[in-house]
């Protein structure tokens, strides 16, 4: 895990919404980590395309969670991904 930090920045989930509020993430090479605390059921686009979304915590602030909504190969790949799942 050190060597795949190395020159990286940990920002925490709770602490997403403050840190882009006062700095330019897309200049840093960030990761964060989230638990699966919410699976939406797969849901349609309007032109057919199906998607997930995740609801994601640090388990840090329960009330704060991020919504990631994945599509294409990605949805395909993970949308059975369990509930709980790091």
């Amino acid at each position: 895990m050190d060597r795949k930090m190395a020159n990286r920045k940990l920002i925490r989930l709770s602490q997403l919404k403050s840190k882009l509020a006062v700095e330019n993430l897309e200049e840093i090479d960030w990761v964060t980590f989230g638990v699966i605390v919410k699976k939406v059921t797969p849901q349609s686009t309007n032109n057919g395309r199906t998607f997930s979304i995740w609801r994601l915590n640090d388990l840090r602030d329960l009330n704060q969670c991020v919504s990631l909504f994945l599509f294409g190969d990605v949805h395909k790949a993970h949308w059975k991904t369990d509930q709980g799942t790091v």
